[in-house]
């Protein structure tokens, strides 16, 4: 069974930035779509942002031009970049890698909190 963890979590001031990463226990399988979700307190999961093998990435209206998500489909690794971070970013965010509905992956979460 593949494992996907996430990594880069943490503690970052309001306007500040900080860098999710997210990476497969293996990468001998191909996905078509990768993305970061969030889930924040009280709140359903929410896509954040997402990307495809097209190059083709797609945002929350409430991070567009804030975060920034980059991937290689060769290794299935993706990063989030979340730049001017505001206290309503702060989440449980997760990592999915997305082929089909019998192969789609998701990591444990990690957390990232917005405080002064």
């Amino acid at each position: 069974q593949v494992q996907v963890t996430e990594s880069g979590g943490g503690l970052v001031q309001p306007g500040g930035s900080l860098g999710l990463s997210c990476a497969p226990s293996e990468s001998d399988f191909s996905v078509y779509f990768m993305g970061w979700y969030r889930q924040r307190p009280g709140k359903l999961r929410e896509l954040v942002a997402s990307i495809t093998t097209h190059g083709v990435t797609d945002y929350a209206d409430s991070v567009k031009g804030r975060f920034a998500i980059s991937g290689d489909f060769r290794k299935n690794t993706v990063s989030l970049q979340m730049n001017s971070v505001k206290p309503e970013d702060t989440a449980v965010y997760y990592c999915r890698l997305f082929r089909d509905h019998a192969r789609d992956y998701w990591g444990q979460g990690t957390q990232v909190t917005v405080s002064p």
